[in-house]
Parts: C-alpha cells; structure tokens; sequence
C-alpha cells in the first residue's frame, strides 16, 4: 500500500510540539464534540479507550481510559471496550479503513466509536495559495497539505468497517490570524506541520513562502487587516453490530400504507 504518511516525520512533529508547549484549542473542540455527543446517549461507558497522538492532552482529560498511540497496529484488545474514541489522528493514517476496522474489533457488542479528525475544507485557503506560489515560482508541485477526505467518503468508511448506525457531521471552525506565517506557526505548534512522505525534503525557498501569504491574503477572509482560516472537524459515530439494535425492514413487509400514515390521498402515476 502506498504510504501516505512518514510516521517518522509524524512522530517528530508531535514532540517538538509537545517540547515547546503544544497549541491544543482544536482539541479541546474536539473533546467538547465528543462529550457532546455522549451526552446524548443514555448510557454509562465504563471501559473507554482512546487512540490519539497526544496522549497527556487525553489522558487528563479522560483519567481510567486506555490511551493507544495512532500507530498502523492499534494495542487494542478484542472485545475489550463499550467506547472507542479516535481523537484527532485519522487523517493522518496511511489506512483509514484499517484503523476504523481494529477499533470495531475491540468494541464489544453495542459498543461506541466515535472519532474527530480533519476533514476536506480544512485550510483550503492556505492550500491553494501555497500550490500556486509554488507553481508559478519553481514550475513545480510539492505535497505539502494532506489530502484529508471529503465528509461524505469518511461517512462510508464506518460502513466499509461493519459499523452500525453510522452517523457523519462536520464541525466548521472560523479561526482568524494576523497572517499566513501566524497560521503556519500555529499547524507547528498544533504537531500538524508537513508529514507526508512525498514532501519536498529541502527547505522551502523564501520568496515561495512570501508569494503564497500574498495569494492567501487575497483569498482568505479579512477580518481588521487579519485573515480568516477554516478548520473542518468532522465526526464519525458508528456501533459495534448488535441483535438489540434497530434493523431495517425486509423489502415489501409493511403493513401499513405510506399514504395512511400521512393522511393524504393516493394519486396513481400516468404510464
């Protein structure tokens, strides 16, 4: 399979971030997303784990649950948990399928997931203006953004995993910054710098970078001279397969006419 990510470069991003005080406010959205969520569903978890690559953020914030590096093999036990939490680390798996697949494995049955990553409208601003710079300065492309999926595609993955009831929202984020070189400094501190393993492995020519804040400028939303950049969360919620959960109908069994139901008249179509 090809890979997407350079775990190594991944993990170094991570630790610098986490070395020089990690900016983590997107995680906190995502950790209100969840408990949000779980507010809504009548029931107690009492055996939780959550796969994340910021592990102190998680664990202080959920004390008794598991916590399990996002690695490509997940140290999770089958049939272990009643909830199973992906937190912000999705879109950086070189196989998005396979990770949703262990953490059904490890659900018992009825049993919760729930994960938030990015989604496809994230930092579209700075995307473009970072590929035209580049195109128009050097002639080339370089990957520099991941190519995180579009809602409806990360919706069928938890069907592609055997998830129950499965249930995608996104999340929009509206942050501002002073500029483009801010927001940069941001995805550091955030752990999100460049990860991908088809990267440019030399350092970025200056004015590519100067070039690309100039298009994002003009691009982005201006706010008091400062710019405007989203951040799509997106949420997954699906259930390990169960007999107690609802299931659909068989083909041709109701009973009861749609037109009854509604109270309305039935109106044959003309051939």
């Amino acid at each position: 399979m090809p890979r997407l990510t350079d775990r190594r470069a991944l993990m170094r991003n991570r630790a610098r971030a986490a070395r020089q005080g990690p900016a983590l406010f997107l995680h906190e959205t995502a950790l209100d997303e969840v408990k949000d969520r779980l507010s809504m569903v009548n029931r107690t978890f009492s055996n939780p784990a959550i796969v994340t690559g910021f592990p102190d953020f998680w664990a202080a914030q959920w004390p008794g649950a598991k916590i399990v590096p996002d690695d490509e093999v997940l140290t999770l036990d089958p049939g272990t948990h009643d909830l199973v939490i992906h937190a912000m680390a999705l879109h950086w798996a070189n196989d998005p399928v396979g990770q949703l697949i262990q953490c059904r494995r490890a659900l018992k049955p009825d049993g919760l997931f729930l994960s938030v990553a990015f989604g496809g409208q994230t930092l579209a601003g700075l995307r473009t203006a970072l590929a035209e710079a580049e195109s128009q300065l050097t002639g080339g492309l370089s990957p520099r953004v991941a190519p995180m999926a579009e809602i409806r595609d990360m919706g069928a993955l938890l069907q592609r995993a055997g998830l129950a009831l499965p249930v995608a929202d996104a999340v929009p984020l509206r942050v501002s910054y002073a500029d483009s070189f801010a927001l940069m400094r941001d995805l550091r501190a955030m752990g999100e710098g460049n990860a991908l393993q088809a990267r440019l492995r030399r350092p970025t020519r200056a004015g590519v970078l100067a070039r690309a804040a100039a298009i994002h400028a003009g691009l982005a939303e201006t706010d008091g001279g400062r710019i405007t950049e989203t951040f799509e969360l997106v949420v997954l919620t699906g259930w390990a397969p169960d007999d107690s959960q609802p299931q659909p109908l068989r083909p041709g069994s109701a009973r009861t006419r749609l037109a009854d139901a509604l109270g309305t008249r039935e109106t044959p179509l003309h051939d």
